[in-house]
């Protein structure tokens, strides 16, 4: 392996998938001011929507996951244009 290749601020860091809580460490040189403890050490974590632990693509499962309220958002522009239909 070539020597020096890799910044100085590469560190291991913690990815935490809001959905469902899963944490996975890795290494990054990703700046956050937030830090999670996990197995007694404090890491730097940065914090997902949605990661391969809670995408369906990768569970199999279809499940909703809507942190920004999106879906509401389109089902009441879908609402007004289906009632709209009906007069």
């Amino acid at each position: 392996m070539k020597k020096d290749i890799h910044p100085d601020s590469y560190r291991t860091v913690a990815f935490k998938d809001m959905s469902d809580g899963t944490i996975f460490l890795t290494k990054s040189t990703i700046q956050t001011k937030e830090t999670e403890v996990v197995d007694g050490v404090e890491y730097p974590v940065v914090k997902l929507e949605i990661s391969s632990s809670s995408h369906p693509f990768y569970t199999g499962k279809m499940k909703l996951v809507d942190t920004a309220g999106r879906v509401d958002k389109f089902m009441n522009r879908y609402q007004k244009h289906m009632d709209a239909r009906k007069k």
